[in-house]
């Protein structure tokens, strides 16, 4: 479990491919906290430490992450937003992140804003409807607010201040990027407890189903 703020902007160190899928180095000053068997989050992914060296750390990524995330598109020296398991007595101060990336979204323009950014992105049309304006959503690992949101094409809207822009990847954010997303985690719990409620229905989602629903 992560909380979507960033502690470090780590360095691809080397790429190797295994037969599970492919081997990661990354370089990083977080290295003293961490310990094999940590989860560490690398763009919104939770991934394993397998081993360490002084300053690096290394992770293996299964096919099904290389297809799924950026993971696959990787390449020596580019940086990644890191961040290690939330502990039980830290400060939650973005939302909860999970770590299990739902696919990839992509840059489609940035608007200047003074010194910050507002980034507008495509995501998969299946995705749209766990999307809100002031809502949460995690993109390559940042906890986020939704600024705006555009239902005709799918796309949504990101504020980034110039502190998020100076301590994660997404100065790096050109239009055309591709990056992970992660839906809010309680957001699709509510929309489970939903679809598989004994009123479960193919009807539209009405405010008389859900008063039913929470009722029953």
């Amino acid at each position: 479990m992560f909380t979507g703020l960033i502690k470090d902007v780590g360095k691809i160190l080397s790429l190797n491919r295994i037969n599970e899928g492919l081997e990661l180095e990354i370089g990083s000053r977080l290295i003293e906290e961490m310990l094999v068997d940590d989860s560490v989050s690398i763009n919104g992914v939770c991934q394993t430490v397998i081993r360490k060296s002084s300053k690096s750390f290394f992770v293996q990524a299964v096919q099904t992450t290389l297809e799924k995330t950026t993971v696959g598109l990787f390449r020596i020296n580019d940086r990644v937003n890191l961040e290690l398991a939330l502990k039980m007595n830290d400060r939650l101060g973005g939302h909860f992140v999970q770590g299990h990336v739902n696919g990839m979204a992509q840059v489609t323009s940035i608007e200047r804003i003074g010194e910050s950014r507002k980034v507008w992105l495509n995501l998969p049309a299946e995705f749209f409807r766990y999307m809100m304006k002031e809502g949460s959503v995690a993109l390559d690992g940042v906890s986020l607010t939704l600024a705006d949101i555009d239902s005709s094409n799918s796309t949504i809207a990101v504020s980034i201040i110039p502190h998020t822009m100076d301590r994660t990847i997404a100065k790096y954010w050109k239009v055309g990027s591709k990056v992970n997303i992660e839906n809010d985690m309680l957001v699709k719990f509510v929309e489970n407890l939903l679809l598989y409620s004994p009123h479960r229905t193919n009807e539209p989602l009405s405010e008389d189903k859900i008063k039913k629903f929470l009722t029953d």
